[in-house]
């Protein structure tokens, strides 16, 4: 039977929410703020980050002289600008993302065409796919007709979500020196600018649980179930295991707000800021979501019932959706595909290879050359981020020529332009400063100086000073560039933060090319030794721990002995859950997991000749 003769309620139901099976996460700041409007009209979901208010009022005015329409700046004095000005462009992206689908849907069947093209992007497993190619072997013109307007009804486009890090809710103060509300903080305005944006999409918050920020979102009814039982603005998590999902999405129920998505990202086999598990590796953490789902979604509805029924609203006669996706790491049409069979999520997240799709994100030419020719040896876990938290990036960015320019003249730091990095320090300031400034980086050299260390002491704490680098600024400049919205130099000053699979990519490609890669259409892999991406994070991680172990031993006590010794554990344990679940893997060749057996007993060896020091050999 044909499938436009079903129930179209079911049919959505089942098959709408996974018109493709993959998005694309955030990508730094810069290079995928309009991504939406280069992929949602082909069904395809993106995430825009919310940190830089000013880059999206630029991104604005950039888009609406582009479309003739009259562009109103949102003054430095308004007091509650940062929000308005996201608001105003997710507003605009909005409204083109829906004219340009509108477009989409009115162009005819015929090679070349962008309605063809949506077609021929989405997975050969998909019932609108299938249909599609049904329309295109038909001779009968009645049935080609029913079946394309079919087929037109029942496509989407994809979803413009956004992106809150909740450790960024940096303090504002008044032009007199007086501390703003806590509601007007960065992350606090960010996400008011999405709620009071028309949008119908997702806010992922990152980083971890901020009770503040969670708590304020109950203050927009967008967040809440409606009468029909649908929640209009959803939240998504970010997050690196079953009981920190747990915890958040009880947290938020008690609020009234339902968690819609779980995202799981790797710790550290991802891109930008890696927030590394205590040695939990991905496939253990998926394993836990697909057991205990049922259960999160049970004890999560529970709790948000009794919550919605406490502030006199109406109780759920259902839980609603919840889904479950993961991130980082994901190469090939295998892996993705496990991931969607054996573990059940419901899409994939792939970002870093993306960077070299100009179609879909802005990336200028020379950065682009660089990551197509960057090997594993260039892609590195760094230390460069004011955040403290360690930072994926590649070797010979133009951000880090920058700052190494700057050290080498004797004026090490940034001059701190954005300010959104101004977090928590406040060693020599009543104001937090950023650790990247001019003004910080002098300041502890100084106090560096004081000390008058040994040469080569001296040196490992000034390059720890120095290192950070200006990631407000080189996370944005892209995005200037491309769009000619600066007059600097291309490709200088950006910093560009793709994870370690970059190294597996060497060629730039076209969004038809990645999507094709994806399904298992076309392979974009270069010729370089590829591990599975769970045996690429435990070498990750292995390196992780001794690092740790090495930078603590000027500071050892119990409690890091006991986090290392139970480091070890879970790598150990992560090992030989793996051991067992190659087995699974039906669809990769015999080859590939005769080199994950052998990788894994390899690394269960390094894990076991990692010796973790005792207090008594520290004070020898």
């Amino acid at each position: 039977m044909p499938i436009f003769a079903v129930d179209i309620f079911l049919f959505h139901r089942l098959y709408m929410k996974k018109t493709h099976t993959f998005h694309i996460p955030v990508m730094g700041i810069g290079f995928t703020i309009d991504t939406p409007l280069k992929v949602a009209q082909y069904g395809i979901s993106s995430v825009v980050s919310l940190g830089d208010d000013l880059l999206a009022e630029r991104m604005r005015e950039f888009y609406c002289k582009k479309l003739n329409k009259p562009f109103y700046s949102v003054s430095k004095g308004d007091i509650d600008g940062r929000a308005n000005r996201l608001t105003l462009y997710l507003n605009l992206m909005n409204e083109m993302v829906k004219n340009k689908f509108q477009e989409l849907k009115n162009a005819s069947f015929e090679k070349g065409s962008e309605l063809t093209k949506y077609f021929e992007l989405l997975p050969d497993f998909s019932n609108l796919k299938k249909e599609y190619n049904r329309m295109m072997g038909e001779s009968d013109s009645s049935v080609i007709e029913k079946i394309q307007q079919w087929l037109k009804d029942n496509i989407s486009h994809g979803a413009i979500d956004v992106n809150i890090m909740t450790k960024l809710d940096k303090d504002n103060y008044a032009k007199g020196g007086e501390k703003l509300p806590q509601i007007m903080n960065d992350a606090h305005a960010a996400l008011r600018g999405f709620a009071n944006s028309d949008l119908d999409s997702g806010l992922v918050l990152s980083a971890g649980l901020s009770p503040r920020l969670y708590s304020y979102v109950a203050n927009f009814e967008d967040f809440f179930p409606n009468e029909n039982e649908q929640v209009n603005k959803k939240i998504i998590l970010k997050v690196s295991d079953y009981r920190s999902a747990l915890i958040q999405g009880k947290f938020l129920a008690k609020k009234g707000i339902w968690v819609t998505e779980y995202r799981i990202e790797s710790g550290l086999n991802c891109g930008g800021h890696a927030f590394a598990t205590d040695g939990y590796l991905m496939g253990p953490i998926l394993e836990e979501f697909k057991q205990h789902k049922e259960t999160l979604i049970s004890e999560v509805h529970q709790i948000l019932n009794d919550a919605l029924m406490n502030m006199g609203r109406k109780k759920l006669s259902k839980p609603l959706d919840m889904f479950i996706t993961a991130q980082g790491g994901v190469g090939t049409a295998n892996e993705h595909q496990f991931l969607l069979d054996y573990y059940k999520v419901d899409r994939v997240g792939w970002g870093t290879p993306f960077l070299l799709v100009p179609e879909a994100v802005n990336i200028d030419e020379n950065t682009r050359v660089l990551l197509q020719n960057a090997g594993e040896k260039d892609l590195y876990l760094s230390d460069v981020s004011p955040i403290g938290v360690p930072f994926n990036t590649v070797i010979g960015n133009t951000k880090d020529s920058e700052r190494d320019y700057n050290i080498a003249a004797g004026t090490p730091g940034s001059s701190c332009p954005s300010q959104y990095l101004k977090l928590y320090n406040t060693e020599f300031t009543d104001r937090p400063i950023c650790l990247s400034s001019k003004q910080y980086q002098k300041l502890k050299i100084a106090e560096l100086d004081a000390k008058h260390l040994a040469p080569a002491e001296y040196k490992k704490q000034y390059d720890k000073i120095t290192v950070k680098t200006c990631l407000c600024t080189g996370l944005v400049m892209t995005a200037y560039t491309e769009n000619n919205l600066l007059r600097k130099a291309d490709g200088e000053g950006i910093a560009v933060c793709p994870g370690p699979n970059m190294a597996y990519f060497s060629k730039k490609s076209t969004l038809q090319e990645m999507v094709d890669h994806i399904y298992g259409r076309i392979n974009l892999l270069n010729d370089t030794y590829r591990p599975n991406m769970f045996i690429k994070e435990i070498g990750m991680y292995i390196d992780y721990l001794k690092k740790e172990i090495n930078d603590s031993l000027d500071s050892l006590n119990t409690k890091k002995i006991n986090y290392f010794e139970g480091f070890k554990e879970n790598l150990l344990s992560g090992i030989t859950y793996y051991q067992g679940l190659i087995y699974e893997m039906q669809e990769e060749s015999e080859n590939i997991k005769e080199h994950m057996k052998k990788e894994l007993v390899n690394f269960k060896k390094s894990i076991e000749l990692i010796t973790v020091p005792t207090l008594e050999r520290s004070l020898l």
